[in-house]
């Protein structure tokens, strides 16, 4: 246990001579400059605190009185070189502990960032926060690690609620996690939430299957099929990162939301498709070409079907149409429940 000099002691001349590395020192900020702290040590003179040994975060004036640990009792300068980033970890643990039997929620700020989480220094003691610990708010949705690295150095320097949620002062091991802050609060949203809601939210990543969407810090996803009533080939044609879009609640798992897009509006293929009557001729856009038949747009909205069934025998839908050719055909069959028109070949 390093031993404690206080600033009478060194008033009167106490244990000056005693001072070592390890021991915490009492002093009293002389100056504040870009790179160094000056403490005013009494009869020991000035101590020098380098910028890495301040503490992430931690802002001084001239008159503070602080605690510092002696790295090195003389310097050529005739300096005391001084750590209060260790000085405070020493006490840090004993608070973080406190911390830990309350239960509350603290108040953090990352300090540096890689692929695996955040990193975070609290009351002089260096701690982490992963990936998977952080809200819906700040998760980085991509799948390139570049990217990732980029969202969450974004995060750099911004306060953020969070617990600790293990903690090994032996293993100089502390984990955050904001999910756990913020639980109470999303569990609440969440039941004032129902499905039929419509909300508004910020589209916070894309993937091949849909769009992640923060809705007041709950997690939702709109799959690629919820975009639009029309057929999309990707989300990026609709969606982007940051755009605010107006969507339904489809279904509620646990904490996340399944969201839909389209179903905030009606249904532009039940009022094109009413134009159409079996035994209708038509005329359509070939599509798409596959091996059970052709898809033809028939109406902006509406994409029909001719079955390979309607074609004849031996005959080979590849060979027979030809994509963005526009054809003459007849209307056979109309399933509005399904939304399936199907065609056949006019006689």
């Amino acid at each position: 246990m390093a031993n404690k000099i206080t600033m009478d002691d060194l008033l009167n001349g106490t244990s000056a001579v005693d001072v070592t590395v390890g021991d915490v020192i009492d002093g009293k900020i002389l100056s504040v400059k870009k790179n160094e702290v000056l403490v005013d040590l009494g009869v020991r003179g000035v101590g020098m605190v380098p910028r890495r040994e301040i503490g992430f975060g931690k802002k001084y004036a001239v008159g503070d009185e602080v605690a510092a640990s002696i790295v090195d009792s003389e310097l050529d300068n005739g300096y005391v070189l001084l750590s209060l980033r260790k000085a405070a970890k020493d006490r840090g643990w004993d608070e973080i502990q406190k911390v830990v039997e309350s239960g509350k929620s603290i108040e953090v700020t990352p300090y540096d960032a890689n692929r695996g989480g955040l990193l975070i220094e609290y009351e002089g003691v260096r701690g982490f926060m992963p990936v998977s610990q952080l809200s819906a708010e700040h998760y980085p949705r991509v799948t390139d690690k570049d990217e990732i690295l980029k969202r969450l150095r974004d995060l750099i320097g911004k306060p953020m609620s969070a617990q600790v949620i293990d903690v090994d002062q032996k293993a100089n091991k502390l984990i955050f996690s904001e999910k756990e802050a913020i639980k109470d609060g999303l569990v609440d949203r969440l039941t004032s939430l129902k499905v039929g809601d419509v909300v508004k939210g910020i589209v916070t990543g894309i993937v091949d299957f849909g769009a992640f969407v923060n809705v007041d810090g709950i997690e939702g996803l709109i799959h690629i099929s919820e975009i639009s009533w029309e057929r999309i080939a990707t989300v990026a044609e609709r969606l982007k990162v940051g755009d605010v879009v107006e969507a339904k609640i489809i279904s509620i798992d646990k904490d996340r939301l399944s969201l839909s897009i389209k179903q905030t509006t009606s249904d532009p293929w039940l009022s094109e498709a009413a134009k159409f009557h079996v035994g209708d001729e038509v005329e359509g856009t070939i599509t798409r070409i596959t091996p059970f038949g052709a898809f033809v747009q028939i109406s902006p909205a509406v994409e029909a079907l001719v079955h390979i069934s309607e074609l004849g025998d031996g005959n080979n839908p590849e060979k027979l149409f030809q994509l963005n050719e526009k054809k003459k055909f007849a209307v056979i069959e109309i399933d509005a429940d399904n939304r399936k028109i199907s065609l056949g070949l006019t006689k």
